[in-house]
């Protein structure tokens, strides 16, 4: 076997691990159980039946902030999405809520721990980080980096099977 056969086979060999790890992504159905700033209880399991947007971001995290307005809007626009913005940072609490007054959203709020993410979400790294999930529980796509509001109609509209007449 020659070398460039090898560099050919090392290529496959890395777009179907790839590729493996978006289908094991999408396959699994996350969990998510947090009180929020309001001091209610966001539990991703009873949100089935809708689009779900797991936002982690930071007060500190510019483009958070910049996508907060965008991605607020998006999910007050849509009935068929809820969101979940996870604030990730070693902070106090009442900074965050602080933090929200000056920048609101219509969307609840939790503080995680930075050091005990949620499990079923890898660690981010970096903010801001997005999951959005499918009305099914599953991971229907992961964003690094700020998002608009096309991004997940975009990803929403990839995700819902074709409507046949």
């Amino acid at each position: 076997m020659n070398l460039r056969h090898c560099l050919f086979l090392a290529c496959l060999l890395a777009v179907n691990a790839t590729a493996l790890a978006a289908d094991a992504e999408a396959a699994r159905q996350p969990t998510l159980e947090v009180d929020t700033l309001d001091g209610k209880t966001f539990d991703l399991a009873s949100q089935r039946g809708k689009w779900v947007v797991v936002n982690f971001w930071a007060t500190w995290c510019a483009p958070c902030i910049a996508e907060m307005p965008e991605l607020s809007a998006f999910i007050k626009e849509r009935e068929d999405v809820v969101g979940i913005g996870l604030a990730y940072e070693d902070t106090d609490r009442q900074e965050i809520i602080a933090f929200l007054e000056q920048h609101p959203v219509s969307y609840a709020v939790a503080q995680v721990d930075v050091n005990e993410p949620p499990q079923d979400f890898d660690t981010p790294r970096g903010l801001p980080t997005t999951y959005l999930i499918a009305p099914d529980g599953t991971v229907a796509r992961h964003f690094l980096g700020p998002i608009k509001d096309r991004d997940l109609a975009g990803a929403i509209a990839a995700a819902k099977p074709a409507k046949h007449p």
